[in-house]
């Protein structure tokens, strides 16, 4: 699965990928009594008391990389989501419609004989076209077809593209008016850089296996040469990981912010032949592109001339093959699952086929299936409610900002201003997509996909140098997670994450506020992260600090960096506190302000004890169990390395730098998360 975690609409506060979950018997308070471990205390690990029981009997499924919380949400959205897209053709909907496509997609994908009957047919044409290079005019050209807009907006610094570039469009960093397009470093069949430069034995063994990957997609291809070819395309990716800008790097929005006309790039970037690649692309009409990575687009365009043409073409075949990998034959699909789900993730088994189908048809028609999915399964009266706790949730953000004495009043405007202008979307969009110039046929798996890629390319294209949607939605209401995009300075929460147990509209305040509360708190708060800070009310990349008071917020990030490098997953790996930076101080502000909305919702009067425990207690502990996680190693050396979220039991233990926590739960001086008062990082 191909993500990244910010780079420029900075997701973000489920990582669906990892953090995934067994069913928790439910209590009168929301919170999972069974799954605490009382044999552990609150104060030296806050998540083996809170989760401790559960952990031990959890296990994770053999097609999965982990287990927690979100699967049990996700298994819930993915069953409904079956139910509704095989409902979708038992009325013979009619041909054009929305559910006969749907039930086109879904049938092609099942259909195993028919693809492999089909074998390679589906991307003969693109085969040939790379087989038909013959100059660097010829390369530059099909690199240019290539191009996609595949950039995950929930995701985007552990994100990938195998292309050599990657296209996402959205708003100007400095013209919130019009969109632009945004290009950025690609190229690599593994998940970053570090796969191919760390030299520590647990990658090599991966750059290993990656080699023998290649050679076996390539020798069931018919290519001659297959081994000495992986070997060239390996040493060529090498090259390419040394030419890539760092996931630290990539986030730093000021380096980020190059506007390139398009005669710049034959000068900034020679070796390419833009004009060829630009046409390609459908791009030739821009009077400007925005390089994000600029150091790393002229390195990998001088790549394209100084390495061999052959090497280049065999690299282009692979990747067509990796690419469409999962509806080729079976033996392509399971060499690629042997590899990335098996080798990379741990996972020992494929998912179900129809799993994988349901998943597929909802990316590839988002919008018809989200559709059908909220007027199903997602009432007024829920929505409704989830409002009401985000408008109550802005509105604690909102008085909060008043009470830190440390920021001056000319910048407390402008951060009230922010979340004044915050847009936020709740459940679903308030318009669809039209998909009727998508072609769906029932026997065409992997062509329905390759079209629908570039259906997709084809909308971002129209989207450029018109004006921004400030209500655009990046995630399909299907879809468990949630987003921040600074540039829009909006928020989206999907329906499908707006279910028990993060949210359930029969459980007591406390443990809401304490789950999804949370959830919407970070999201919330990622306006206001070492990115989101320097984006304005408009989404413009702007300065609306004083220097003191930004000085103080740098200081107090640099804590949270330090707090988070001493963490240690696995031995001898640590959490890279600066990579994780933004999503941990959404994680303590957000946590923060949702503690403080829900103190302001019992209007004054003490919470109730329920199940034994105070408001505080049920408030704390639905935060730590929303975040347990169970992740094979291999998972999660892979999460450690290129993700910008920390592992789930990680940030669990936020709660030790609220106040609010030691009180609840008497946790004294000596306790392994004990943090003196001056040391609890608090930045919003």
């Amino acid at each position: 699965m191909k993500s990244n975690r910010w780079i420029l609409a900075a997701a973000i506060a489920a990582a669906c990928a990892t953090a995934h979950a067994a069913p928790a018997p439910a209590s009168a308070s929301g919170v999972d009594l069974a799954g605490i471990d009382h044999s552990v205390k609150p104060g030296d690990d806050f998540n083996g008391y809170a989760s401790g029981n559960w952990a031990k009997t959890a296990q994770i499924p053999a097609d999965r990389s982990s287990t927690g919380i979100f699967l049990k949400v996700f298994e819930k959205a993915e069953q409904r989501n079956a139910e509704l897209i095989r409902d979708a053709g038992k009325s013979n909907p009619k041909a054009g419609s929305n559910e006969r496509k749907i039930a086109d997609y879904y049938a092609a994908y099942m259909n195993e004989a028919a693809i492999e009957k089909n074998g390679l047919a589906p991307i003969k044409a693109e085969l040939a076209e790379v087989d038909a290079i013959k100059n660097k005019t010829d390369l530059s050209r099909v690199l240019g077809g290539t191009l996609r807009s595949d950039v995950d907006p929930i995701n985007a610094t552990n994100w990938w593209t195998e292309n050599l570039f990657g296209l996402f469009v959205t708003q100007g960093l400095e013209d919130p008016s019009h969109n632009v397009p945004y290009l950025l470093q690609g190229g690599l069949g593994m998940p970053n850089r570090d796969y191919y430069l760390n030299d520590d034995a647990q990658m090599k063994g991966y750059r290993a296996k990656y080699q023998a990957y290649i050679a076996s997609l390539l020798k069931q291809s018919g290519a001659q040469d297959a081994d000495a070819k992986a070997a060239a395309i390996l040493a060529l990716e090498t090259k390419i990981a040394k030419a890539q800008a760092s996931i630290v790097e990539s986030e730093d929005v000021h380096k980020a912010n190059n506007p390139w006309a398009m005669a710049d790039f034959a000068k900034k970037a020679p070796g390419l032949d833009w004009n060829a690649y630009f046409t390609a692309a459908g791009l030739s009409g821009q009077k400007t592109v925005i390089a994000w990575q600029p150091e790393a687009i002229s390195k990998l365009s001088a790549l394209t001339a100084s390495e061999p043409l052959q090497t280049w073409k065999d690299w282009l075949t692979f990747h067509t093959l990796n690419h469409s990998a999962g509806l080729l034959p079976k033996a392509y699909a399971d060499a690629q699952f042997d590899f990335y789900g098996h080798t990379l993730n741990g996972t020992p088994k494929q998912r179900d086929r129809w799993k994988r189908a349901v998943g597929s048809t909802g990316d590839a028609l988002g919008d018809a299936v989200g559709q059908i999915y909220v007027q199903r399964y997602f009432p007024a009266s829920s929505k409704a409610r989830v409002a009401q706790m985000v408008d109550n949730i802005k509105a604690a953000f909102n008085d909060h900002v008043d009470t830190l004495d440390w920021m001056s009043p000319v910048t407390k405007q402008k951060a009230k201003a922010k979340i004044a202008t915050l847009k936020v979307g709740v459940g679903y969009p308030e318009t669809w997509r039209d998909y009727s110039s998508l072609d769906v046929k029932a026997d065409d798996a992997l062509g329905n996909s390759l079209r629908a890629q570039e259906f997709e390319y084809k909308h971002q294209l129209a989207k450029l140098g018109q004006p921004v949607d400030k209500g655009e939605w990046w995630m399909t209401p299907q879809t468990v997670n949630a987003v921040n995009l600074p540039l829009q300075n909006a928020l989206n929460f999907p329906a499908a994450i707006l279910e028990a147990p993060f949210f359930d509209p029969k459980a007591d305040d406390a443990a809401n506020y304490g789950s999804i509360g949370a959830v919407i708190g970070h999201e919330i708060s990622h306006s206001f992260d070492n990115t989101g800070a320097e984006f304005d009310a408009e989404g413009r990349l702007a300065n609306w600090w004083t220097p003191e008071d930004q000085a103080h917020f740098k200081a107090a990030g640099q804590k949270l960096v330090e707090q988070y490098n001493a963490y240690e997953p696995l031995p001898g790996l640590h959490i890279n506190g600066q990579q994780t930076l933004g999503e941990n101080i959404a994680d303590v502000s957000g946590l923060a302000i949702a503690h403080a909305a829900y103190v302001k919702s019992l209007g004054g009067k003490p919470a109730p004890v329920i199940d034994g425990l105070s408001g505080d207690q049920r408030f704390f502990l639905a935060f730590a169990q929303s975040w347990r996680t169970k992740t094979r190693d291999a998972a999660l050396r892979a999460q450690v390395i290129g993700d910008g979220h920390s592992p789930g039991s990680f940030r669990a233990q936020t709660v030790r730098n609220l106040d609010a926590w030691y009180d609840a739960f008497k946790v004294q001086s000596g306790q392994k998360l004990y943090l003196d008062p001056k040391q609890r990082v608090k930045i919003w």
